[in-house]
Parts: C-alpha cells; structure tokens; sequence
C-alpha cells in the first residue's frame, strides 16, 4: 500500500533531518511510530502527505500504490490529500478554523472530493459524528470548535480524516493532550474504524506503551534515523538497542517505584540505576512527615462561575470546585487527579488566590490567605509559586531567559543587589541541567525539555515554600518527563519543597506523590495514600482512571 525507499528530507541550510529510511505499511495494518521530539516522526509523515514547505528537499522515493509521491505536482497530490491518505494532527483546536461550525468543516471535505451530492452532505456529516461517536451528533452540527471539549474536537478531526474513506489514515500524536479515559476512547476508536473500514493507519506516538496497545508493527526514531523496528511483541518484549530500553523504561511503573527514573542518557551511557524506593523507608519517611502541623489547610471550599443570563434568560451557574477539604504538610507531594473540567486547575489557582473562592477557608502556616490586603498577597505570592504546562507561552520571547529569571527576584527583594542575583540565576541554571552560556539565549533557542526546566528555575529562584506543578510534564517526552521528574524530586529533597502536583497521568502522579486526591465533577471522589489509591481504590470513576492507563504489552 505504502513503501518508503531511502527517503531523506532536508531543509534549506541545514543537515538532513530524515536519513535514509525505509519502511512499508501493508493494507489493513497499524504501523506505530515511536521516538523523541524531533527524532523526525512527524516530518517523514508530512513529507508522504506533500506538506512540507517549498525549502524542503526530498530525497529517495515514497510509493502508494504504485505512484512515487515525490514525483507528482501541487495539484495532483491535492487529489489524493484527504481522499486517498488523510491525516490527524496533533492538536485539533489549532487544526479546526474556529470561525466555521464543526459540521461545515467536514462537509467541506466531501464536497472537495465530490464524494457526496449537495443534498445529502448534511446527512452524511452527521452519519460520519455518529461513527465516531459523537453526543448530539445533529446538534453538534452546528456547534462552534471552542463550543465542545477537547476529546469531541479530536473525534470531529476523525470524522473529517475518514469522511473520503481513505486507504491511509496518519494519526500524529492524536492523544498527547487528553485525559487517559478519552485518550483510551480515541484509540478503540481508530482501531475499530481500521478492522471495520480495512484501512491502514500510521499511528505517530511517543507514549511506547500506548502504541503497543493498537500497533501491529512498530518503528523506532531517533535523530531522523530508524534505530529499531519488528512486530509490537518483538519490539516491547524484546528490544535490542539501548535507546528503544529507555523509552520503554523511562516511564513510571505502577508495580514498584524506583528512586530515580532511568533517562536515555543513563541507558547510552551505562548508567542506569536501579535502587528501589522501598514501603519500609517510604512509611518512615511519612510519619516524620504526618507529625507536624500542615503547610496548607483546605477547608471546604466551592468556586461558582455564571455565565450568560439577559432580559428573558436565566444566568447559568456552574460549580467548579464542590466542597473540597484537604491538609498539606511540609515536604510532603500531594497529588491531584481527574479529567478535563474536574476543577483541578480552578483548585490550584484558589491556593495562589487568582480567583476567589466563594465558600470555605484555605490556609497557608495556620492563617488565613482568602482575604489578604495587597501587601500579605505579594508576600504570599512569594511563597507559593506555580510551574506552567507550557513554558514557552509562559516566558516572553523578546527575552533572554536570565533576564526572565532575575525580575521576579528583584521584585520580590530576593538578595542584595544584580550581582549577587545573577551569581544565583547562574547557580540555578546549573542546577536543573542547563549550562551559565543559556543565561543570554532566547526561549526558541531551547527545546520543550529546556524550556521547563527554564520555568522550574524561575520558581525555585523565589526560595518558595509551597510549588503548584499544573500538568508541568504533560506535553514532554517521555524520556524528558523522566529527567524533569528526577529533577523535581532532587529539587525537593533538598530545598524541603512541598508540592502539589495536578495531572491527568495517574502513573506519572502515582510516582511523585505521598497522598493522592482524586476530583470529579468538582467533587472531592477519594483522597489516600497514593499506593494505597493505586492498589484498591475506593471509586469506580478511580478505577475507571486506573484502567485507563495504557499498560502496554
């Protein structure tokens, strides 16, 4: 069906990005593609729908049934793009046009194609919601990007992929930013949409384990190379190259818990350690932990937003946070879990007081923190700090990154003078793994993984008490998730940070936390000892979260 020949691509004033490889999709078959950011997945998949930009050279051959893609113009590729190979990108709110209703953008498709008459376009859009399971299909028709969640625009980005019934479908990253139940959702999908339809499908991923789940055949990228490819039992069971061992290590595992996450530098170096965090030393750690007065008390507090209401409309109230309860102490990592919507983040921005709760208490060293005068909350605000899922929308491109640093601190009077502030900034670089040069550079200049650990310096550079991880690592590779969550750790062990961590990824939580409090509709479902939460959790909305999680083969 497909076959890749030597194929290279190279950008205008740069090395080769993708280099000589080969590779083949049969029909009716899951290909996975796994590797890092910028291993070169993503590029060899643009180069085989055509969308690569003009400085772009492309080198061997790309052959789908029998016509060479490389040898085809503008036009001729416009044809198959969206009827004969279609693709799903990895963000759909930016893939979605956000002033078109969802149902006008997929029938744009069919009518491009000439796939179906005017009259019954309508009627196929809305056939093509319910295959991927859309609510209110009809109405959703209608309904604007920023009007449905996430999960929902990603399965309108299905429907538009598969509305020409394409013979290859390329799904990029199609899960990266969902809760592990709609992650879980989207996968049974795209698998029962490729044994209905008898398609093939590219699925690009760097979660290894989640590709083993749907994969019959599996490659391996690293630096535009492929490093390692066979079947998903041969590849997961038995992997033959270091960097494959990594991705597969990298991750937590949910049967026991290591002390320090093993990273793809430590398997290329020979490093790897393997010393367990054990029960024994994990309860004596918590009842020196649980015998002092907590940090940060929680006490029942509920968070309301309105919306609309007018002349004949009533307002609409909706209950973010429901009555939730729950101490901190110092040292220690509290989890927080749930889905999309839940209130995890609405909870952690009430703690940093950038919003106002309308019920409850929350206190910080025993006092009150609800109703500060301007000077306690900028006191406060040095205290308590927040690390940003994405670090690059969260510093200012027009400055260096030692700069981005060293104003927070001035504000807040950390140290005497520049000098001695800066001698700090540069001590900090170090200590999360950057280098003293970064100082000057620019946040493009760094990758994902740099910039967070950009944005852990700024936080720590405050000497906080209490630091918020809002989905910090959410969007990181697996192998840099492992360094940033290593460094988190070894931050806190020695600064005696407290921290509380917010994520979707119940293994990644389970890992870091001493207690695990897991939300629900903005409800409090269960809170205990994270092990505990894992091993027998209370809930069957935990357990469904538990299930979820992809656990590979």
């Amino acid at each position: 069906m497909l076959a890749l020949s030597n194929v290279s691509v190279q950008f205008k004033g740069t090395k080769k990005i993708i280099k000589n490889i080969n590779y083949s999709l049969p029909r009716n078959t899951i290909l996975g593609i796994v590797g890092e950011s910028g291993s070169g997945k993503s590029v060899s998949s643009l180069a085989i729908m055509g969308l690569l930009p003009k400085t772009a050279t492309i080198g061997g051959s790309i052959v789908f049934d029998g016509i060479d893609l490389t040898t085809l113009h503008e036009a001729e590729i416009q044809k198959l793009r969206g009827n004969r190979i279609a693709m799903i990108f990895q963000e759909p709110m930016s893939s979605l046009n956000p002033t078109l209703t969802c149902g006008h953008q997929v029938a744009e498709i069919l009518k491009k194609h000439g796939k179906v008459n005017s009259a019954a376009i309508k009627s196929k859009v809305i056939e093509l919601f319910e295959q991927v399971k859309l609510p209110r299909a009809a109405q959703l028709y209608h309904s604007y990007p920023h009007e449905i969640s996430g999960g929902q625009k990603q399965r309108v980005m299905i429907a538009m992929a598969i509305a020409c019934k394409p013979d290859v479908l390329i799904a990029d990253e199609p899960t990266t930013a969902l809760d592990v139940t709609v992650q879980k959702e989207i996968v049974l999908l795209l698998k029962e949409l490729q044994e209905t339809s008898g398609m093939s499908i590219v699925f690009i991923s760097h979660d290894l384990a989640l590709v083993s789940e749907i994969a019959d055949h599996v490659i391996v990228m690293h630096k535009g190379t492929i490093v390692e490819q066979g079947t998903a039992a041969e590849v997961f069971l038995n992997p033959k190259e270091n960097y494959t061992k990594a991705l597969i290590n990298s991750r937590p595992n949910s049967r026991f818990r290591l002390k320090k996450l093993p990273t793809v530098q430590d398997y290329m170096a020979g490093t790897v350690h393997t010393a367990l965090y054990t029960d024994e030393e994990r309860e004596k750690f918590h009842n020196k932990l649980y015998e002092q007065p907590p940090l940060l008390r929680v006490e029942g507090i509920t968070k309301h937003y309105k919306s609309g209401g007018g002349f004949l409309t009533p307002e609409k109230v909706v209950t973010a946070v429901n009555d939730v309860s729950f101490k901190l102490y110092e040292g220690e990592t509290l989890g927080l879990v749930g889905e999309s919507g839940c209130g995890k983040s609405t909870l952690g921005r009430s703690i940093l007081q950038l919003e106002t709760i309308d019920q409850g208490e929350i206190y910080y060293r025993g006092k009150s923190i609800t109703s500060l005068k301007k000077g306690e909350l900028k006191a406060l605000r040095k205290e308590i700090q927040i690390i940003f899922q994405d670090p690059f929308s969260s510093l200012n491109p027009r400055i260096p990154v030692g700069q981005a640093i060293l104003e927070p601190m001035k504000v807040h009077k950390i140290l005497k003078n520049k000098t001695e502030r800066t001698a700090y900034v540069l001590e900090l670089l170090e200590k999360v793994g950057l280098q003293k040069e970064h100082f000057d550079r620019y946040p493009h200049e760094f990758s994902g993984g740099q910039r967070q650990r950009i944005g852990i310096a700024r936080t720590i550079a405050l000497q906080p008490k209490l630091i918020i991880c809002d989905e910090s690592v959410s969007a990181l590779d697996v192998s840099v998730q492992a360094q940033v969550l290593n460094l988190l750790n070894e931050l806190k062990a020695e600064y005696k940070f407290s921290y509380i961590f917010i994520s979707h990824d119940l293994s990644v939580v389970k890992y870091m936390s001493d207690q695990l409090l897991v939300m629900n509709g903005g409800k409090l479902e269960e809170i205990d000892d994270a092990d505990q939460v894992y091993r027998a959790p209370k809930s069957t909305y935990t357990q469904a979260l538990i299930d979820a999680i992809p656990k590979g083969i």
